[in-house]
Parts: structure tokens; C-alpha cells; sequence
């Protein structure tokens, strides 16, 4: 198995390294320094780079690594990705050999038009599709792709490591207690981020598990959040529909 070392960039985002040995893949670098600076202080060599979507904060560093090492580049056919030598629509499985690990490419539009991400060894690393008690917003998507996206998320074994690129959970938190006040589980995880975050911890990986019982995006059929959508918008009727509800309004939390 592989170690999984997270690597904060800019504001608050992750960078996730995955090591076995002296060899190492990298996931969504936005930012090179920081991961040339695990890289050369470890004496490791990276082979691999995964890209989930074409926003600069997630690739905007691969230049610079490819400078340094010679690695694969894989990433959404259909986004402008740097230096892509490995084109992935979704369906497709690969192979790191580095690692000893194979990845399932799952196509998972909404945040961007042509978002994947990739699931092996029991762990989800799923860009801005899904994030610990939210979700990504919809730049070029429609919320039914969105809806679509992470209900195939949803589906994946309950004790999957989330690992989204975003520590955003505090503030996710806040808005799933506005929609389902009456989840004891959300208060719960609530008081945990709360004490975390004080402390300067990550909230990040949760699993999928911790999702399903908290995140109001994969909850659109549960009462108390149909309420608060129809609230809001009385002909929220379906899960789709409460989903675009509770999108809309997040926007503008």
C-alpha cells in the first residue's frame, strides 16, 4: 500500500503525494514549490502526475514539475490540461505501476464540463466534485450532471477515503445545519470540525460513510431537507430539484 501525504497550497487547498518508496504521484498540483520541496527534501522521484479538472489551482504547477522530472500526465480529454500524455473520458482503468495500484477513472462532471476522478485501494480522490459536507459549484455544468456525478460517488463502498482538494468543511458545515438541523450525526461531526480547526488540523480525508450521513448534497431525498428546499422553492418535488435548490442557494450562503 501506498502513504498518502497531503500537502496545503495557497489559501486552502490540497495536494495530495501518494509514496511507495522513493517513488512518489502527485494529485492536483496547483502549486509546484511546496511539492518539489517534499520531493527534493526526501530524495524522492515523481512519475506520475494525476489531474482531476483544468482549473489552474489544480495544474497550474505542472510545468514546473515536468521541468524537474520526467513523469506521465494524466487528465480529462477534454479540458485544456499542461503536457497531458494520458487522455481519460471515465470508464478507463490505470495502472501506476510506481505504486502497484490501479485506479478507476470515473467521469464526473458538474464543477467543470469534462471533471474525473480517480478511485483505487480504497480511496476517492475526487477534485471539486464532492467535498467533506458539500459539493463543487456548477462553473460549466448542469445541476442534473452534478446530481448525476455524485450520486456515482455515492454509490462507491461506504469506508472509501475521501480525499477532495479543498478545506472547506467548516464552512460546508454551516450551511448543511441551515438545511437539517435535526441530524444529530451533523452536529456531531459540527463539534468535532469545530475543536479541529481550532487546533489547525485537516478535516480532510472523511470516507464516504461520514458523507452519506452529513453532506445535504447526498441527502435530497430526506424530509427535513425536501422541507427546507420547498421552503425555499415550493415545487421542489424531486431529488433533482431539491439538489438544484440547495446548489443555488449554497451559492449565495
Amino acid at each position: 500500500m501506498f502513504e498518502i501525504i497531503r500537502i496545503p497550497a495557497f489559501k486552502d487547498n490540497y495536494i495530495w503525494l501518494l509514496r511507495k518508496g522513493a517513488s512518489v504521484v502527485v494529485v492536483d498540483p496547483g502549486d509546484a514549490r511546496p511539492v518539489l520541496e517534499v520531493l527534493e527534501r526526501e530524495n524522492l522521484s515523481l512519475t506520475s502526475i494525476l489531474i482531476t479538472h483544468h482549473h489552474a489551482d489544480h495544474q497550474g504547477g505542472v510545468a514546473s514539475l515536468l521541468a524537474h522530472y520526467p513523469a506521465d500526465v494524466f487528465g480529462p480529454a477534454t479540458e485544456s490540461i499542461t503536457a497531458l500524455t494520458q487522455p481519460l473520458r471515465g470508464g478507463e482503468t490505470i495502472v501506476l505501476e510506481s505504486l502497484g495500484v490501479e485506479f478507476q477513472i470515473l467521469a464526473v462532471p458538474g464543477h467543470t464540463r469534462g471533471h474525473i476522478a480517480y478511485y483505487g485501494a480504497g480511496t476517492l480522490f475526487c477534485g471539486d466534485t464532492l467535498f467533506a459536507a458539500g459539493c463543487g459549484r456548477l462553473f460549466e455544468g448542469t445541476p442534473r450532471q452534478m446530481y448525476d456525478s455524485l450520486t456515482r460517488l455515492a454509490a462507491l463502498p461506504e469506508q472509501t477515503a475521501v480525499y477532495c482538494a479543498h478545506e472547506y468543511t467548516e464552512a460546508n458545515l454551516r450551511f448543511a445545519l441551515a438545511v437539517e438541523f435535526g441530524n444529530r450525526h451533523l452536529r456531531q461531526r459540527v463539534d468535532e470540525v469545530v475543536v479541529a480547526r481550532a487546533k489547525g488540523w485537516a478535516t480532510v480525508p472523511s470516507t464516504m460513510a461520514l458523507e452519506k450521513a452529513t453532506n445535504p448534497f447526498l441527502r435530497c431525498n430526506e424530509p427535513e431537507i425536501v422541507a427546507s428546499a420547498q421552503g425555499r422553492v415550493a415545487k421542489a418535488n424531486d431529488a433533482l430539484a431539491v439538489f438544484t435548490v440547495l446548489r443555488e442557494w449554497k451559492d449565495n450562503f
